[in-house]
C-alpha cells in the first residue's frame, strides 16, 4: 500500500516529460509550443468527470460479460473534411450497428466513437519519399499537413487549438444528436443512409426495424413510451482517441473538484498504441495517473510479461471498467498469440475488457499501390477472437473498428463487393482504409450472430 501511495504522489500531468517518448513531433519553436499549451490549459474541458465515471461503469458491465463495447470511427479526423453531415452519418451508422447488436445479439451496447480528438497518427517511419523528394511524415492534422510540401510538413503547435475547436464542435453535435430526437427508436427507419438501397443488406435491416417498430407499439400499448422511458428516444455516444500527442493531452488534463482525481478531459476514453506501450515510456507514465478508462493495443509482439506489467501500472487497484485490452494481431496470427495472453490475465486474476481491432493486423498493399483491408480477413479475425474466448471460458467484450458513414471504397469485399480495381473510385481516407457504412452494418449483423451464440 505504501508503494502505491508513493507512485500516485509522484505522478503529475507533466511527469512523463522525463521519460523516453516515441512517435512525437519535433517542434522547431518550443516557445510557441509552450504558449499554445498555456492557452489550451485555460480552455473549458471537452468532457466531464461524471461522464467518464458513467462510461467506466458501463465498461465494467462489458468486462463482466453483461454488455458489449462498440468502438468505431475515423482512422484520423480531418480539418478539411469536417462538417455536420459527416459527423451525423457516422453517428447514424453507430446507432444502426448498436441496434443490430442489441436486438439481434441480445446484449446492451456501449457506444464509443473514435471521434472528437482522433487527429494524431503513429507512423512506421519519420520520413516519406515521393519522386525522390524526402520530407517528414504526415502525423495527423493536429501536427502537420497532409499535403506533400516542405512548409506543410513542419509541425505547427497552433494546429492543436484548431483540433480542440473542432473537437468541441463535434462533441456539441454528438450531444445534440443523442438528445435532440435523432436517436429516437421511433425514427429507426430514417437512420438508413441514402446509398444503402435495394440490396440484401437493406432488406435485412428493414426486417429488423419492422420488428423493433412492432415491439415499440406493443410497449406503448402497455404504457411504456418515450415520455416515461427516456432511453427510447435518447442515447449516449462517448468519445475516444489514441493519447499520442502528450503536449495536447497534458494541457487538457484537469483535477476533478468533487473527487480530487485527475482526468484527461480531451475524451472519455483514451488508448495507448502498439508502438507506444513501453512500460517505462512516457505514454504509459502519463495515462497511469488519469482516471479515464484506458485501452492498450496488443499486437503480436505483446509478451505476457509486458501485459501483466501494463495492467499493474495502469490498473493497480484491479478496477473492472478501467482497462481495455484491444487485440490487433491479424487473422493469421491471433490464434497463435491471443490464448497465452488470456491465460496470463486469468492466472493473475486481472479484471480487463477484451476487445478486437480487426483492422490494423489485416492491412495490405494492392498491386496498384493502394493500402487496403479485405473484408473477409477482418471478419475472420473477429470470428477467431470469439472462438478463442469461448474455448478459454472468457468474454469477447467488444469490437474496435476504423469506419465511416460515408460511401467510400477503401476496403475490399463486403456487401458492396468492392474490388481491387474499384478502390480508386472513392478512396478518401487521411491515413488508413475504413469500412464504409454498408460494410460496417454488415459486420454488425455478423457480430450479432457471434454474440448471440456466445451468450447462449
Amino acid at each position: 500500500m505504501l508503494e502505491k501511495n508513493i507512485n500516485v504522489n509522484e505522478w503529475n500531468p507533466s511527469s512523463w516529460i522525463d521519460k523516453e517518448i516515441k512517435q512525437q513531433p519535433s517542434y522547431p519553436d518550443t516557445n510557441k509550443l509552450k504558449e499554445v499549451e498555456d492557452i489550451l490549459s485555460k480552455f473549458p474541458p471537452l468532457v466531464f468527470a461524471g461522464e467518464v465515471r458513467n462510461l467506466k461503469n458501463y465498461l465494467k458491465a462489458a468486462t463482466e460479460g453483461k454488455a458489449f463495447l462498440l468502438q468505431g470511427g475515423d482512422c484520423a479526423e480531418s480539418f478539411a473534411e469536417f462538417n455536420a453531415d459527416n459527423i451525423r452519418d457516422t453517428f447514424k451508422v453507430i446507432l444502426q450497428m448498436a441496434v443490430v447488436l442489441t436486438f439481434s445479439g441480445g446484449c446492451p451496447v456501449v457506444k464509443v466513437g473514435r471521434m472528437a480528438g482522433q487527429f494524431a497518427k503513429p507512423r512506421s517511419s519519420d520520413f516519406e519519399k515521393i519522386n525522390g523528394v524526402e520530407l517528414p511524415s504526415y502525423r495527423g492534422d493536429i501536427i502537420n499537413d497532409i499535403s506533400f510540401t516542405k512548409e506543410g510538413r513542419i509541425p505547427n503547435p497552433k494546429r492543436m487549438i484548431r483540433a480542440y475547436n473542432q473537437s468541441a464542435a463535434t462533441h456539441n453535435l454528438l450531444r445534440a444528436f443523442a438528445r435532440g430526437g435523432l436517436a429516437d427508436l421511433h425514427q429507426i427507419h430514417r437512420w438508413n443512409l441514402g446509398f444503402i438501397k435495394n440490396n440484401q443488406l437493406d432488406n435485412k435491416y428493414k426486417i429488423l426495424t419492422d420488428k423493433i417498430t412492432e415491439s415499440l407499439a406493443f410497449m406503448d400499448a402497455c404504457g411504456i413510451n418515450s415520455v416515461n422511458t427516456p432511453n427510447i428516444k435518447q442515447t449516449t455516444v462517448y468519445t475516444s482517441h489514441e493519447a499520442l500527442l502528450l503536449n495536447y493531452e497534458k494541457a487538457l488534463t484537469r483535477k476533478d473538484s468533487t473527487s480530487g482525481d485527475w482526468y484527461d478531459c480531451s475524451a472519455h476514453m483514451l488508448w495507448i498504441g502498439d508502438r507506444t506501450r513501453d512500460v517505462n515510456g512516457a505514454h504509459v507514465e502519463f495515462l497511469r495517473g488519469v482516471k479515464n478508462p484506458i485501452g492498450v493495443k496488443a499486437g503480436p509482439t505483446m509478451s505476457t510479461t509486458d501485459l501483466i506489467k501494463l495492467t499493474d501500472i495502469l490498473n493497480p487497484e484491479n478496477e473492472a471498467g478501467r482497462m481495455n485490452i484491444i487485440v490487433r494481431m491479424g487473422s493469421q496470427d491471433i490464434g497463435k498469440y491471443l490464448p497465452k495472453l488470456i491465460k496470463a490475465i486469468e492466472r493473475e486474476g486481472k479484471k480487463v475488457l477484451w476487445s478486437i481491432d480487426p483492422m490494423h493486423g489485416n492491412t495490405i498493399k494492392t498491386s496498384n499501390n493502394y493500402k487496403t483491408r479485405v473484408f473477409d480477413n477482418i471478419l475472420k479475425e473477429v470470428e477467431r477472437f470469439f472462438e478463442i474466448h469461448h474455448s478459454e471460458g472468457t468474454y469477447a467484450g467488444g469490437v474496435h473498428l476504423e469506419m465511416t458513414g460515408q460511401n467510400v471504397t477503401e476496403c475490399i469485399g463486403g456487401a458492396g463487393d468492392i474490388t481491387e480495381e474499384g478502390l480508386a473510385s472513392r478512396y478518401n481516407t487521411q491515413c488508413d482504409p475504413r469500412l464504409n457504412a454498408d460494410q460496417a452494418l454488415e459486420m454488425a449483423f455478423l457480430i450479432a450472430d457471434m454474440l448471440k451464440k456466445a451468450r447462449n
